[in-house]
């Protein structure tokens, strides 16, 4: 077979490949693509055959004519590259995660012709590991709705309205103050809505300078700020076609307000450091536990973004206003806390679920939480004591219980500790009596003499 011949074989060979490939003059010029380079860039062949490689705008490039070299990029002086991560720009200004392998080419003189780089586009495998992550951090919530525990009436009213609002595209906003729950309120919505199959992307909006919120809301290219050694995919980027959570949205400033605002009108924003403009399809769930309304009248928000995101509202309660819900939380994470430990814990004595229900709460869900870490440090097994529960809950004396005062609340609240040792034992009257310290009859009897129906406490 003649030189051209095989030339024109090994032409359609390369046409066949998965990756990208691309061969570049030692000036930087670009002398040949195969087909599949050119779906992954998106520009024709034409378009790039005789093109400055700086066209692909590679953030892993270091140019080097800058420092007065004739070579365009250091792989000329480094001889080759190894499964190098980098992000290239598009021809429609998106950026696409490959993975590159490139060589330097020599002739029989030992002289450089050029260089040859395939690019494997490792987008989807970025997103599936993004779609893993979120789906990790669902399973770890595995009871009740979408991961919220709580089956109280005003708990029941937020379900509701969580998947009504889950099915529209209309921005949603969660109040609640810190350890409320926001952010599980937030999966929910992307878990029900219309865009599941699409990504969730959260960020916290809090104690971050105005120049690091544009960047990581809005990305940069490389080059774009001092330190900017590689571009950066901002958070609405990442959401395109799914939902971003910005969380603490009222600590945003009123200059980033503006181009917030304008994300929500036209769609589109601008990187840092960079004129062309994107369009994105997202939709905005924020979460605040500050009062927005308070901080328009005081010009610290813009009024037309309030209007704008305040479209659904959804109020979480906090936990003092669910005290009902305390039990059903607490049983919740001594089982999380048990497996994760491997510390055989059964569950509360009735004193330390007083105690419990006695609290304010200013750290709501999150604090109960801490509480019940704190107490799975010190307990070895069997039940939870008070002198197991950290000082503040306790108060600045240890309130212990003696063995009688955990077997019989006569003269507390008998009822209640009834009703708590029930909803601890999912049901099970033996084990409920276990942790009431009582037999089983006794158990039955004061049932009896409430009136409790255990499948109504249990499922109602």
């Amino acid at each position: 077979m003649d030189e051209p011949g095989m030339y024109r074989y090994c032409r359609e060979i390369i046409n066949t490949m998965n990756d990208g490939l691309v061969v570049v003059a030692p000036d930087g010029t670009i002398m040949m693509v195969n087909q599949a380079f050119e779906e992954i860039i998106g520009y024709t062949r034409e378009e790039l055959i005789g093109s400055s490689c700086s066209l692909l705008r590679c953030d892993a490039c270091e140019i080097a004519r800058a420092e007065g070299k004739e070579n365009w990029c250091d792989l000329f002086d480094l001889g080759s590259a190894t499964r190098k991560p980098c992000m290239l720009v598009r021809k429609d200004g998106s950026y696409i995660h490959v993975l590159k392998n490139a060589s330097l080419l020599w002739n029989a003189a030992g002289e450089v012709l050029g260089a040859v780089e395939t690019l494997t586009d490792i987008t989807e495998i970025t997103k599936r590991d993004q779609k893993i992550q979120e789906l990790s951090r669902l399973l770890e919530g595995d009871d009740a709705f979408h991961g919220i525990v709580g089956k109280s009436d005003v708990m029941r009213r937020v379900y509701e309205l969580t998947e009504k609002a889950a099915q529209s595209d209309a921005p949603i906003i969660i109040y609640g103050e810190s350890g409320t729950g926001k952010e599980l309120v937030a999966h929910a919505i992307h878990a029900l809505g219309k865009r599941r199959e699409g990504p969730f992307i959260k960020f916290s909006c809090a104690a971050l300078n105005e120049a690091l919120l544009e960047s990581e809301l809005f990305g940069h290219v490389k080059g774009a700020f001092t330190g900017a050694y590689n571009h950066r995919q901002g958070r609405f980027e990442a959401a395109n076609r799914g939902d971003i959570f910005l969380d603490e949205i009222g600590d945003i400033p009123l200059s980033t307000q503006v181009k917030l605002l304008r994300v929500l009108e036209t769609k589109q924003f601008e990187r840092v450091g960079e004129v062309r403009s994107i369009k994105v399809d997202v939709r905005i769930i924020s979460a605040t536990h500050r009062d927005l309304q308070s901080l328009v009248s005081q010009g610290k928000f813009r009024e037309d973004l309030f209007f704008r995101i305040n479209v659904i509202p959804i109020h979480l309660p906090p936990l003092r206003d669910r005290l009902e819900d305390i039990p059903l939380l607490a049983n919740h994470f001594i089982q999380r806390l048990r497996e994760k430990s491997g510390k055989p814990i059964t569950g509360l004595t009735p004193g330390v679920m007083r105690l419990l229900m006695d609290q304010p709460w200013p750290g709501n869900v999150r604090e109960l939480q801490g509480v019940l870490e704190y107490a799975f440090v010190l307990a070895e097994k069997g039940l939870i004591h008070p002198e197991h529960l950290p000082p503040k809950i306790t108060g600045p004396e240890l309130r212990t219980e003696t063995p009688e005062a955990a077997r019989s609340p006569a003269g507390t609240d008998e009822k209640a500790a009834l009703i708590a040792a029930l909803r601890q034992a999912g049901g099970n009257q033996s084990r409920a009596a276990t942790i009431l310290g009582v037999s089983r009859i006794t158990v039955w009897h004061r049932m009896k003499k409430y009136g409790i129906d255990v499948h109504k406490l249990i499922t109602g």
